[in-house]
């Protein structure tokens, strides 16, 4: 016979529900004109009850839970892992999460020619090393600050900081400085924009669709995504009917070939290439695009 499990101290919960109990009493008495530091200490109660019930389901979990099949399903509901985080609970450690969140960023890395390695998590810092064209590029500030910081604090928003070796260092303000009306400055896209789950786009078929209302053109190249602006930049045709031939897209105005692989780099012509758009594909599958920001 199973030996029974030892019975919880359960004097600490039944103190943290008198207190919110109290707290409520309190709160009713108040009337309309409720005290700050009043709200204030009821929400502090509330979750620390909750994180008292929550770190009982998690040993529970860890517990009978050999495969870890439990703690992976927990850890990708995202309303779950939010509040496991919120509670430091979350079954998953930081550089799990963190080595997750870069292999959903890599396609659109490896798009551009470059890619990221991982370097460590310290002390809540995570350190990363830019490589191949991202490494120096000019715009690899704001691949990394797009793409990389958005799915790591989106998977770990305990890390503290990020840290990346090879990133271009952020250009030196102008000597003189001259102050523009807040009504022209050119607004840059600050988010990511959703396309839906491009389902119509197939191998070999290039689509152009409006996002954040802007002409994003699509092309899938062996399962993989990729968005450009749909310009040619050498005759200003679009490339919404080009044809894909050996994984390069050949503009139907002047003919010029763009590899699709390589960040649309003209075939022949390095001085030519289209213009990348950052893309990410969510874990349901949907498309997002950061539409008016440097790629």
């Amino acid at each position: 016979m199973a030996e029974a499990a030892p019975a919880l101290d359960d004097r600490a919960a039944r103190e943290r529900v008198a207190r919110v109990d109290v707290l409520l009493e309190e709160l009713e008495r108040a009337g309309p004109a409720i005290p700050t530091d009043l709200a204030v200490e009821l929400v502090q109660a509330l979750l620390d009850l909750y994180g008292e019930g929550l770190s009982r389901v998690v040993a529970e979990v860890a517990g009978r839970d050999d495969a870890g099949a439990l703690a992976r399903a927990l850890a990708g509901d995202e309303l779950v892992s939010h509040l496991l985080l919120l509670h430091g609970l979350h079954p998953l450690p930081v550089e799990e999460r963190v080595r997750g969140a870069l292999a959903e960023v890599r396609p659109y890395l490896e798009s551009h020619g470059g890619d990221v390695e991982l370097l460590g998590v310290d002390d809540g810092v995570v350190r990363l090393a830019l490589r191949g064209s991202c490494d120096g590029c000019a715009s690899s500030t704001a691949t990394l600050k797009l793409a990389i910081e958005d799915a790591i604090h989106k998977a770990a928003p305990d890390v503290e900081g990020i840290e990346a070796e090879g990133a271009a260092p952020p250009a030196p303000a102008p000597l003189l400085q001259l102050e523009i009306a807040e009504s022209l400055r050119t607004p840059v896209a600050a988010a990511w924009s959703h396309a839906g789950t491009l389902d119509d786009l197939g191998e070999g078929a290039p689509i152009v669709r409006a996002v954040a209302g802007e002409p994003v053109l699509f092309v899938a190249v062996n399962r993989t995504r990729f968005a450009y602006r749909p310009a040619c930049p050498g005759c200003g045709e679009s490339l919404g009917g080009a044809a894909l031939r050996d994984e390069a897209l050949a503009c139907p105005g002047c003919g010029r070939r763009y590899d699709v692989r390589r960040a649309g780099r003209c075939v022949g012509d390095a001085g030519l290439h289209l213009e990348p758009v950052p893309l990410l594909v969510d874990a349901a599958g949907t498309v997002k695009v950061a539409v008016g920001a440097p790629a």
